[in-house]
């Protein structure tokens, strides 16, 4: 019987890789189902939630481990989740394969087989499993909210006996499924929002959320798209020629938030010193890339920055700030990720390796980091 395990993540990290209605659908497929006690509280999912569904709560993060055939993360494991881990054992988690290879080599030399649920494919059989989609879209509502809650103003226009106020103008930076869940809430919170994108089919997705479309769209533009769906780097005439026209756009806003990055590099600089002096007293700009280095020169991680009244917020985990719902959709990511690679009665896990789905979300594997991102450059 294979054992699915869960331990309790870090204490930055209120997310849980699984839920009482997913170990339920997992222990109906035969799996045995072991969660850490306390694991679940910061998802309000609570210990009787659990044992309710079937499985079954241990009070040792040690047990657990130790148990696992397979464990189920948000975040990479730590040296003490890799230690306690048999080898041969299946690790499923947001792995942030670019950053720490130590971390990486040290799963790899414990002989586990890790999966990077951040990189799997973007292609439609794989959409029920895409983790970057399920956490960015709360993520991307989260930071609306956190904006509107910082504004000190109200963001629709409100006519009043005693005069009117003007609704807040709301700048979007980056329309992927972030940015397009806060042009959405930001237009349902009444305000004015305009949004910009390098990729082409982007434009026509703002307008359709009734958002004004701000890019230079040259020929470079038009060709700003890889075929899996991610905006390219553009070139360095490129950028100066979109940033004097942001830098123009940007000085009559109330609330940007930005949302630009891109796989395995450093979060591009967007907003630079300038444009945020540029800025009335009282604005707002909320930094969704921070965790990369931010798209706003003055960000900084985990913190709000005032400078010159312009506030800028760096927020470390805005998925986590809604841990019931982020949890409850990053479960069901892991379930429809594990369930084909369950046989039935659960004997045994089935890994087809050649599948498009495995061999884009496989890092380690006997003793070696393997997915071709990875390799050293020669």
């Amino acid at each position: 019987m294979i054992t699915i395990a869960v331990t309790a993540e870090a204490s930055d990290e209120p997310r849980i890789g699984i839920s009482p209605e997913t170990a339920k659908k997992l222990v109906q497929k035969g799996c045995r189902v072991a969660v850490q006690s306390g694991a679940g509280n910061r998802s309000r999912f609570s210990d009787a939630d659990f044992t309710a569904s079937g499985a079954t709560v241990m009070e040792s993060a040690a047990d657990v481990l130790a148990a696992a055939d397979v464990l189920l993360k948000v975040r990479r494991p730590d040296a003490a989740d890799v230690a306690g881990l048999k080898r041969g054992a299946v690790v499923a988690a947001m792995l942030e394969p670019f950053g720490d290879r130590a971390g990486l080599d040290a799963m790899a030399g414990a002989g586990l087989t890790s999966f990077a649920m951040e990189m799997m494919p973007r292609i439609s059989r794989a959409q029920s499993m895409d983790v970057l989609s399920s956490q960015s879209n709360l993520a991307g509502y989260k930071a609306v909210v956190d904006a509107a809650a910082m504004f000190q103003r109200a963001l629709p226009m409100m006519m009043t006996a005693a005069g009117t106020v003007p609704a807040a103008r709301i700048f979007v930076m980056g329309a992927g499924v972030a940015g397009l869940q806060a042009i959405a809430t930001a237009r349902r919170l009444g305000g004015v929002v305009s949004a910009t994108d390098v990729r082409p089919a982007s434009k026509e997705q703002v307008a359709s959320l009734g958002a004004k479309f701000v890019a230079v769209e040259d020929e470079e533009f038009k060709q700003a798209e890889t075929t899996a769906g991610y905006a390219k780097p553009m070139s360095a005439e490129y950028q100066a020629k979109q940033a004097e026209l942001v830098a123009k756009h940007i000085a009559g806003q109330d609330i940007v938030i930005t949302t630009a990055l891109i796989p395995g590099r450093p979060a591009p600089k967007l907003i630079t010193r300038a444009m945020v002096e540029s800025m009335k007293p009282g604005s707002i700009i909320v930094d969704m890339a921070v965790e990369r280095g931010g798209n706003c020169e003055l960000s900084k991680f985990g913190e709000t920055v005032d400078h010159n009244g312009v506030r800028i917020h760096g927020p470390a985990n805005l998925a986590g700030e809604v841990s019931v719902n982020a949890s409850s959709l990053y479960a069901k990511n892991l379930l429809n990720f594990l369930d084909p690679l369950i046989e039935k009665g659960a004997e045994a896990l089935k890994i087809n390796w050649d599948d498009e789905i495995i061999k884009g979300t496989l890092v380690t594997h006997d003793g070696k980091i393997v997915h071709p991102a990875l390799q050293p450059k020669g």
